[in-house]
């Protein structure tokens, strides 16, 4: 069967929620640059949204509540947000920003893997002969062996390890969000869908505060501003997601989001004058085409 063909409009939402994200992420490093930690900036920006869409469902009502299973699923769907925003903020904060990007755009893969494990959808011939071809190019992108660097194998790990640990991390526990909203939530209305969500992502953040001991608020004007802007990006862009992915088809659909890292490369080169050598973004390039070929084909 011939996967169906998308709208201009839900293609063009498609890339602008990639662009919005994108945008998202290089506010996220200028905010931690300027004294932000990850899990406040994970409670500022979940918490908002959550009371934003509670409002809003106040005022004009769902329309339609979600069964008991339903409930278990949005539950176990809230705290893998909250577990995949700590993941991702941690990786942009260890990371040059379009390299966390790069490598928790991968995504797609998992959303593959796990369609498998969960509801033994057999993964495609295509995916399993572009897996070999995806990790070489994300080798190159990260410069796993540090030529570009030069700072040689061991060197280059004790950069970069623990930073692709969050970015991997987060890029499996999205892919899981948006299956499982997919098979058991995608009929329950996305207000309160992601109301409830970003209310548990935000308590999962809120008690990694309160375990620490502390609260890390920005330290100057600009870091309050890139902590407003970020909240108000992601707040609107996850929002329009959870809506709009699920149904369009998220195995399908969720490759063209791979514009986000190209987005935050240009935006963090502007903004923060991060920079990456010829070969990583030649990886980069490699990684993105590859994950598009793989969602936008024909099946």
């Amino acid at each position: 069967m011939s996967q169906r063909a998308l709208s201009t409009t839900a293609f063009l939402t498609l890339l602008a929620i990639a662009c919005v994200m994108g945008t998202n992420h290089v506010a996220a490093r200028v905010a931690f640059n300027e004294g932000t930690d990850v899990s406040t900036a994970v409670v500022f920006r979940s918490g908002m949204t959550a009371l934003v869409l509670a409002l809003l469902l106040r005022w004009q009502g769902p329309s339609q509540w979600p069964n008991p299973r339903q409930w278990r699923v949005l539950t176990g769907v809230g705290l893998l947000v909250g577990l995949q925003s700590l993941s991702i903020y941690a990786a942009v904060a260890r990371l040059p920003v379009a390299l966390a990007l790069l490598a928790f755009n991968t995504f797609p893969i998992f959303v593959g893997l796990w369609g498998w494990i969960l509801y033994r959808q057999k993964p495609a011939r295509a995916l399993l002969l572009a897996m070999p071809i995806l990790i070489a190019g994300l080798a190159l992108a990260l410069d796993v062996l540090g030529a570009a660097s030069g700072l040689g194998v061991q060197g280059q790990w004790q950069r970069i390890g623990e930073g692709l640990a969050f970015a991997i991390t987060a890029a499996a526990s999205f892919a899981l969000v948006l299956i499982l909203t997919q098979h058991e939530a995608a009929s329950v209305d996305a207000r309160l869908r992601t109301a409830f969500t970003m209310a548990l992502a935000c308590a999962v953040a809120a008690a990694l505060c309160l375990a620490q001991g502390r609260w890390q608020l920005p330290q100057s004007h600009t870091g309050w501003v890139r902590l407003a802007l970020l909240t108000v990006l992601y707040g609107s862009g996850i929002t329009v997601l959870l809506a709009v992915l699920p149904r369009l088809g998220v195995m399908g659909n969720s490759p063209i989001l791979n514009i986000e890292p190209v987005v935050a490369l240009v935006l963090a080169w502007l903004v923060l004058g991060q920079t990456i050598a010829p070969m990583q973004i030649a990886g980069g390039l490699i990684v993105v085409a590859v994950v598009m070929v793989l969602g936008l084909r024909k099946r």
